[in-house]
Formats: structure tokens, C-alpha cells, sequence
């Protein structure tokens, strides 16, 4: 079975269109369609409503309010019941005809293929910004691709499981995979302009992207040993600190008199003050590690699937 789970927020217009299409290239029942509802505040809950009525393969998933991108997908994977999962946006900027090609490419031996929109169709306003947090990323994780944050994605279904994506994680999923050491590949597909609804797009969610860089790059590197991040920082400071007071020292044995008149001598303590609280963290860190267990990050208002009713 194939599982196409497909987050959206307002959307109303392109809802009716995108099930068309999507019908168009499945015809069978070894598919089934997860609209995540994230919030929405326009007519496409209870446009969902009749498209479920009309085909069992359509499940809804509605939550009470809007949470992200991230928690919207998590729901969907937790749905899904198929062995290849797809994600795609509902704004039919992603083409559902891309799809079948995009899923041979796992027959092929990957276990992760992503869509690279080409030539992407975005204003510069949009593309600018995503070129500069791809060449950043790819840089830092060592895994080579032009457009990370595409919502057009096949997957196996042992990639949804075992990645585990919150916040705004969702845009750095082939990064998470690849740190897993899943097989990732980019196939080139084809882009439409918005047509309808506003980009979900902008300055704040660059700046946020920056952030959940660093969360990736940290998480892929010290996620499970975040003392052996923490505790090299706390020893260099610390190291510091203390060759610094032994040097104060020595001067003070040597001349005597001038301990209190050295801006050195606050550097040094505070230098061993900081190494002591960063291995602290590191520690701290490690027992977290330990004992975590993530909570659910949404909260869900109704679901909607006939087929198991």
C-alpha cells in the first residue's frame, strides 16, 4: 500500500483539484490519501468532509488548532499503514503525476527520494534565501542537495519510523536520514506556480530555519552524547582558567602584593566558573538522554476514516 500524507492549512481552493489529480494517477485501492488538517480556519475541514464521503480512501486527520508543519506530518506517519509513504503540499505546486517515478526510484535501492523542484517557479524572495540555507546544510552534514525543503517526498516506511521529526525538524528530514544511514536521493521533478492561497513562507521562518540547523547538526553529532559536546567546551574553559589562576600565583609568590590589581585574576575564575557550569550542562544533558520520552506535540480534534469505521 501506498500512504500519501499531505499536511495543509487553508487550502479550500486547490483541495477539490488535488483529489482529481491524485485519482488520476491512483485508480486502485492500494492507496490511501491522509489529509493533515493543521488548524485550518476556511471551508477545506468540511471540504475534506465530502471528499470522504465520496472515496473511503481519503482519512482526515483534524487538529484543534494550528501546530506546524512537523507535528502535522508525525500525525500522518502515525496513520499510515502503507510500506512506501509519500508527502506532498497541497497547494498542487507539487505535481501528483511526479509521484510513480519519484517511487521507482526505491525499487531502485533507496530508501529516501526526495523532490527537487526544477526549475522551482518561486518568486527570488523565496528562492534566495532557500539556496543559502541548502549550501549551508549540505556543507555541514556532508549529504549534497539543492532543495531540502521540498514537501514532495517518497520515503519506505522504516524512514517515517525511525526519524523522528518535531518543531520545524520537517524541512531537514533527508538530512535526519541520512545521519541514520538511510540511502537519500534527489530526482528532479516539476514545479507549478501557487495558484491558489498565500505562501506559508517568510522572514521569521528563515530565521527559525537557521536554529533548527544548528538543533540538526547538533542532534545528528552529540544527540544521544551531549556531555562530549559540553564537556570539551567545559574543559577547554576550564584548562583556561586554571593555567591562568597558576600563573596569578606565581606572580604573587614572586612579587607579592598585586593579586587584587590583576583583571587577569577575574578572567582566570571566570574562565573555571564557565568550564564548571558547561560540564554541568553536559551532564545534565545525559541524564535527560536517559530518562526523555517525547510527548505528543498536537492535539487532535476528529478523525475521519470510513474504510475502518
Amino acid at each position: 500500500m501506498i500512504s500519501i500524507v499531505i499536511p495543509l492549512l487553508n487550502e479550500e481552493e486547490s483541495l477539490k483539484p488535488l483529489y482529481e489529480r491524485l485519482s488520476d494517477v491512483f485508480k486502485d485501492d492500494n492507496v490511501e490519501y491522509i489529509f493533515v488538517d493543521d488548524g485550518s480556519t476556511d471551508k477545506s475541514l468540511s471540504i475534506l468532509e465530502e471528499l470522504a464521503e465520496r472515496d473511503k480512501r481519503v482519512k482526515i486527520i483534524s487538529f484543534r488548532r494550528n501546530f506546524g508543519k512537523s507535528p502535522a506530518l508525525a500525525a500522518g506517519f502515525s496513520k499510515a499503514k502503507g510500506e512506501i509513504i509519500v508527502t506532498m503540499d497541497a497547494d498542487l505546486q507539487d505535481q501528483p503525476e511526479e509521484v510513480p517515478r519519484l517511487i521507482k526510484k526505491l525499487e531502485e535501492g533507496y530508501d529516501f527520494v526526495i523532490g527537487w523542484k526544477y526549475p522551482r517557479l518561486d518568486p527570488i524572495s523565496k528562492r534566495l534565501p532557500s539556496k543559502v540555507i541548502n549550501y549551508v546544510t549540505s556543507s555541514l552534514t556532508g549529504l549534497k542537495i539543492h532543495d531540502m525543503n521540498s514537501g514532495l517526498k517518497v520515503m519506505r516506511r522504516e524512514v517515517a519510523k525511525e526519524v523522528s521529526i518535531y518543531g520545524e525538524l520537517h524541512r531537514f528530514m533527508p538530512h535526519l536520514a541520512y545521519m541514520k544511514g538511510f540511502k537519500v536521493y534527489e530526482e528532479k521533478v516539476k514545479h507549478s506556480e501557487r495558484r491558489f492561497g498565500k505562501s506559508k513562507f517568510g522572514a521569521k521562518r528563515f530565521i527559525a530555519g537557521i536554529f533548527d540547523l544548528m538543533t540538526v547538526v547538533f542532534l545528528g553529532k552529540f544527540g544521544k552524547k551531549p556531555l562530549h559536546f559540553f564537556g570539551i567546551l567545559g574543559l577547554i574553559l576550564l584548562s583556561i582558567g586554571f593555567i591562568i589562576n597558576l600563573y596569578i600565583a606565581y606572580l604573587r609568590f614572586k612579587f607579592g602584593g598585586i593579586l587584587g590589581r590583576l583583571p587577569l585574576l577575574l578572567l582566570g575564575i571566570l574562565n573555571m566558573i564557565v568550564g564548571i557550569q558547561f560540564i554541568s550542562i553536559g551532564l545534565i544533558g545525559e541524564l535527560l538522554t536517559s530518562f526523555y520520552v517525547k510527548e505528543r506535540e498536537y492535539s487532535v480534534k476528529k478523525e475521519i476514516d470510513y474504510e475502518n469505521s
